[in-house]
């Protein structure tokens, strides 16, 4: 039997704001992201996962959804999705697109008209007359009052939660479902897949941090399922993909049941620190209970070198920590980070920029800042738009080569010439060439992972047939019988592995 395209495919995905912009408003679109199709191909990727680029008004760049069977013409409309899509199946890349079910914006249809007293559809939102003490995850209250009656919303004000309760919301859904499957996607990822459901009483929650009435209630997997049969229902390979944030991976587990999602981020080793035994273990439980669908940065996280490289951490949540960074060391540990993870079984989900070994631009000045979490919490959480600051591509003209205008919708740093993408490729140091040479290789590993032993606790490794992948988490170089590696993500001496580094064997 064939096995699906996804299980084991490495998909780039692509903020769109921030990829290419063709049109030199300063802002990425669907034409940018076509001509650069070719690039994509030549790093070897297997797909495409596209944030939100549907009519929006932009509190949340996308996550706020005025209409959900549409493309915003800031990106240039559904003629240049559709030509887009053709070009990428015609390179043979797959496109997943990127479904918010839990809210949309305060300037879709439904909301306006219940804003104007439709009672109908003010049932298709979560109101009530008094609200309870729930707080949003981009912080304050989750409650907005409108006349006499108060709405939820979990993230920001212009991003009113649907009531998942009203079967209207459930049917709406998949008709937006089968309209992008008819069009020719390859897949959804959805947006906080364990949030559609509230507790029905709504009951105030007395603790601080993860509000359970908020999220992972029972009756969301009765929509994945019915979900799942829907993609099912196509004569082609589909997937959902879940971003999942639930408190454990056995909680997570349950939404990878067989007859519901055959994908959900595994966040865990997202979140790991740079050590040794948290990442066995991590690894260990992901490949036991939730499959393997890896991802070591997004859209929402800070970038892997700085996660690796912070020395002390001075602030922020575990995803977006604040302290002092050595930017070396960073990009040595996300190199060996990355070649870990794409030796592992399953699939591997790459954030635009991580093949380029980008760090977290931290400096932004606050005028530029336009995060909702930042503009809601404040210092304690400068929110997420350093990890979405548009690419470099090259290292000298208007805005590193992204657009041709010299002020794209974030403020570059001069920095960025230093890691500017077309002066990686070909470089056979560049953390590019690693990258575009572990893509290559890693379609030739195969079979289940075998954990073997070293003799020092920063160490680990372990087999996939003929394959063996080594880490050293430490300073300290580990010695090994085979003299010189497939690919390393450090130069190897014969018969060693330096520290902060990954290397892979054959034999």
């Amino acid at each position: 039997m064939t096995e699906p395209w996804w299980r084991q495919a490495v998909v780039y995905q692509v903020y769109l704001r921030s990829f290419a912009d063709s049109d030199g408003d300063g802002v990425g679109d669907l034409e940018g992201l076509r001509e650069r199709l070719d690039y994509l191909r030549r790093l070897g990727v297997d797909g495409i996962w596209l944030n939100p680029c549907y009519p929006s008004p932009g509190a949340d760049h996308g996550y706020d959804v005025s209409d959900y069977m549409d493309i915003d013409p800031l990106y240039g409309g559904l003629s240049a999705w559709d030509r887009f899509l053709g070009d990428a199946h015609a390179h043979g890349l797959k496109v997943l697109m990127d479904l918010v079910p839990n809210h949309c914006s305060v300037e879709h249809p439904w909301f306006r008209a219940a804003l104007a007293g439709d009672r109908e559809m003010r049932d298709r939102f979560i109101f009530r007359r008094q609200p309870n003490n729930w707080q949003s995850i981009f912080g304050g209250p989750a409650w907005t009052q409108v006349d006499d009656e108060w709405y939820l919303h979990s993230f920001a004000p212009e991003q009113p939660d649907f009531n998942w309760r009203n079967p209207a919301v459930a049917e709406y859904f998949e008709q937006v479902l089968r309209f992008w499957f008819d069009r020719g996607v390859d897949g959804i990822r959805i947006d906080v897949a364990h949030m559609m459901y509230k507790h029905a009483e709504l009951l105030d929650w007395p603790g601080t941090g993860h509000n359970p009435h908020m999220s992972n209630q029972p009756e969301v997997h009765d929509v994945l399922r019915r979900w799942r049969r829907i993609a099912d229902g196509y004569a082609r390979d589909l997937t959902l993909v879940g971003e999942i944030w639930v408190p454990t991976v056995d909680d997570l587990a349950l939404f990878l049941r067989p007859d519901e999602l055959p994908q959900a981020f595994y966040f865990d080793l997202l979140v790991c620190p740079w050590d040794a035994g948290r990442f066995r273990d991590s690894i260990t439980r992901g490949l036991s209970t939730a499959g393997g669908t890896w991802t070591l940065a997004n859209h929402d996280v800070h970038r892997s070198v700085s996660r690796y490289g912070l020395l002390t951490r001075t602030g922020g949540p575990a995803t977006r920590p604040r302290g002092e960074v050595d930017v070396a060391l960073g990009v040595r540990r996300a190199r060996a980070a990355a070649l870990l993870t794409l030796a592992l079984p399953g699939s591997v989900y790459l954030y635009q920029g991580e093949e380029a070994g980008l760090p977290e631009v931290l400096d932004l000045p606050d005028s530029a800042r336009q995060d909702p979490t930042f503009h809601r919490s404040g210092p304690a959480d400068y929110g997420r738009d350093g990890c979405r600051v548009p690419l470099p591509w090259t290292s000298t003209g208007p805005s590193f080569g992204f657009s041709r205008s010299p002020s794209p919708w974030l403020p570059q740093p001069a920095w960025f010439a230093d890691y500017a993408i077309e002066d990686q490729i070909g470089h056979p140091d560049s953390t590019w060439e690693l990258h575009r040479q572990a893509l290559t290789l890693r379609r030739d590993f195969t079979g289940p992972l075998e954990w073997l032993s070293t003799s020092r606790d920063d160490v680990i490794a372990f087999r996939r047939g003929p394959h063996t992948v080594l880490t050293v988490f430490g300073p300290t170089p580990y010695p090994t019988p085979q003299a010189t590696p497939l690919l390393a993500s450090t130069p190897c001496p014969p018969n060693e592995v330096p520290g902060n580094t990954t290397a892979w064997f054959v034999g």
